[in-house]
């Protein structure tokens, strides 16, 4: 009987432990419906369009542009950048490469995908993709490994013949990503996000009657874009759930051997001295 209710004890702790990791391994929610995507792109970090995970921006441009967009990615998430060109019917042979980088204007690695195409002539579009690794909560300075923060896409053709320079292009440019839960974390967090921006203000940018010349000391945002739920902290993860599962389990099993290995409680009979 004791045994019974311990068991019954432990696997309603073990839900209510799981339910946490469950809800944590969907996949990151999409950009909100009222939101309008971009209809531009920018022509340089500085000036890159800024867009949500989920949202599918546009852009109307020429051969020969570099088109930018940004957008936020979290700890512990797997971001897959998709774009596709749509071509003039007159061009020739063209190839398109998509590149990615970090707050840090680090370019990262593509784990897998077509990220540089080339398009045959006469070819109504061309697709790219660049799937990036996961994103990490802390690396080491020297390590080149993805963080949370900023990310930057970066569109553009390369080696452009002189016929197909400036003819009319049509992009469309969208940021996804998967969480990839307690598997990919690591011990240690940023103390802020890789997110370009906020200069310090100065007291000596200040007139005698304290307030500032003109914009002069106030911040300088780059990038307000973050993740719909904010930026992780980077301590908390799926994972300790799971060990809470594990010890739970050890805990139990130790429980259950004890209880059929016992023996009867009745003390043994030890015959007199003779």
């Amino acid at each position: 009987m004791r045994f019974t209710r311990t068991l019954s004890v432990a696997l309603l702790t073990l839900g209510l432990a799981a339910a946490p990791a469950a809800a944590g391994s969907s996949p990151s929610p999409s950009a909100s419906e009222g939101t309008q995507a971009p209809t531009r792109a920018g022509t340089s970090f500085r000036t890159a369009t800024e867009i949500d995970q989920g949202q599918t921006a546009t852009a109307d441009a020429s051969s020969g542009d570099y088109l930018y967009w940004s957008f936020p990615a979290d700890t512990g998430q797997r971001p897959t950048v998709h774009a596709t060109v749509k071509l003039p019917a007159s061009h020739t042979d063209e190839t398109w490469q998509l590149d990615v980088y970090d707050g840090l204007r680090r370019r990262q690695a593509c784990q897998y995908g077509a990220q540089t195409r080339t398009s045959p002539q006469g070819s109504p579009s061309v697709e790219l993709t660049c799937v990036l690794r996961t994103v990490r909560a802390w690396s080491e300075p020297w390590a080149d490994d993805p963080l949370p923060g900023t990310y930057y896409v970066r569109l553009t053709a390369l080696n452009l013949a002189t016929a197909d320079l400036g003819l009319p292009v049509h992009a469309e440019v969208r940021a996804d990503s998967v969480d990839m839960g307690g598997a990919a974390a690591v011990d240690g967090s940023l103390a802020k996000p890789l997110v370009p921006g906020i200069a310090a203000k100065s007291p000596s940018h200040e007139d005698t009657s304290g307030s500032s010349r003109g914009d002069i000391g106030k911040p300088a945002v780059l990038s307000a874009i973050e993740p719909d739920d904010g930026w992780s902290s980077g301590w908390w993860t799926d994972r300790w759930v799971w060990t809470a599962i594990g010890a739970a389990l050890a805990a139990l099993a130790g429980i259950g051997g004890y209880t059929l290995t016992r023996g009867s409680s009745r003390p043994s009979y030890t015959p007199p001295n003779v």
